[in-house]
């Protein structure tokens, strides 16, 4: 579609309106999503499906105006909004020790990449001359410890172990609606893997009739929201700004980016089901998630993590001896209908921690640990009647001072 290039040809041929009180917007919309699936079997009974995406939107509306001082038809306030995500591998730090009360080493080296991307940024800036000046702390001018095109690659790059000094970086031009500034950051695989070949092997097939074991990985990166700075200049138009904030003394970018998001989760990790030769039917799941939200408003990094384990039985058998004795009526038959015994058993801990850039503490939020037991009995007595008898239990167990523990039992 047409972008500003062509809309300024028009108002040169003088297609566009000259009326003065002519205040309608020029609005456009670009919207790219790459999906990508695959499933791959390198051998029987052995399944790996890959998926790949990426969402890319933005907004732009201007108006052109003729507002008659004989200046002919110019541009006004130029804005662009839109939102970016890719599916991403960040599972590098997910398994580094956390506690909710403690700045964590990964964090103190996300602090310390800000360092190299200051310089890295100042080196490429076509804005400044040779020697680059410095701040007290040893920062590029205009790229302080809280300069959001240096934030951001700091961050990634900490999170995903990756070199500050090669981690790609946020774009600062928009030479027309379809420009991604985060078009440098490259969508990663996620996956899920099935195998269900172990009731194959010689041995086991006189115990499972089936055994299927199963891990996934799933992770986000997105940066929602972000919006046209109106300060934003680049006078030779060489990809990077060159106007500064007052306030901050940082260099003002093309797009502000509010806040930046990493979620994660292996859905699971490891789970196995299995059924035996003998009607018993068993479950077990390890699943592990962490969220990272980094607000470039107040530079704090809120972290959730929450991991569960979950553990599973169904027992079907043809009666119970205590039932076959029992009979209603003198021609009744016995009670030996197939009984089914289910339990279902869960543990799982969350935890949410704030960090703050440049400071000594971080603090937990929120956090509780939920226990869950439910274990059931099912009988079909006749085609009338089913009987079952039950027990549920749900305990959360907080981490916070403040929250008092729940337990909800039912039965029945």
């Amino acid at each position: 579609q047409p972008d500003t290039t062509d809309i300024n040809g028009l108002a040169q041929r003088g297609l566009l309106s000259r009326d003065s009180l002519f205040n309608a917007l020029i609005q456009q919309r670009y919207t790219n999503n790459l999906s990508l699936t695959a499933q791959v079997q390198p051998f029987r009974d052995f399944t790996v499906d890959v998926t790949l995406n990426r969402t890319f939107s933005k907004d732009y509306s201007e108006l052109q105006k003729d507002t008659g001082n004989n200046s002919g038809i110019r541009r006004y306030n130029p804005y662009a909004t839109g939102s970016f995500s890719i599916s991403y591998i960040s599972y590098q730090t997910l398994f580094s020790r956390f506690d909710p009360n403690e700045v964590s080493e990964i964090f103190r080296q996300f602090e310390a990449n800000r360092l190299v991307l200051s310089n890295r940024l100042g080196l490429d800036n076509k804005q400044y001359a040779n020697p680059v000046n410095r701040t007290p702390d040893g920062y590029v001018e205009g790229y302080g410890r809280y300069a959001q095109d240096v934030l951001i690659p700091a961050f990634i790059a900490a999170y995903t172990k990756k070199d500050p000094t090669t981690v790609e970086l946020v774009k600062n031009s928009n030479p027309n609606l379809r420009a991604n500034p985060f078009s440098r950051m490259v969508p990663k695989p996620n996956w899920a893997v099935t195998y269900n070949g172990l009731s194959r092997l010689p041995g086991m097939e006189k115990i499972f009739t089936n055994f299927t074991l199963r891990h996934g990985y799933n992770s986000t990166l997105s940066m929602n929201s972000f919006t046209t700075a109106l300060l934003f200049q680049d006078p030779f138009r060489v990809g990077y700004p060159s106007f500064r904030d007052t306030g901050t003394g940082n260099f003002i970018p093309y797009f502000l980016v509010p806040n930046v998001t990493i979620s994660e989760q292996f859905s699971p990790l490891i789970a196995a089901d299995m059924t035996f030769t003998n009607q018993l039917s068993t479950r077990f799941e390890y699943r592990k998630s962490r969220t990272l939200s980094l607000s470039l408003v107040d530079y704090q990094l809120a972290e959730n993590r929450s991991t569960e384990v979950t553990f599973g039985m169904d027992w079907r058998r043809k009666g119970f001896p205590f039932l076959r004795n029992l009979k209603f009526g003198k021609n009744a038959k016995p009670l030996d209908n197939d009984v089914t015994i289910r339990v279902d058993f869960s543990l799982r801990d969350d935890a949410t921690a704030n960090s703050k850039l440049d400071q000594n503490t971080a603090f937990g939020t929120s956090g509780q640990k939920v226990v869950r037991l439910s274990p059931a009995i099912d009988y079909v007595v006749n085609q009338r009647i089913n009987l079952k008898f039950y027990f549920e239990q749900n305990r959360i167990i907080p981490k916070i001072a403040t929250t008092a523990p729940v337990t909800n039992t039912r039965a029945g």
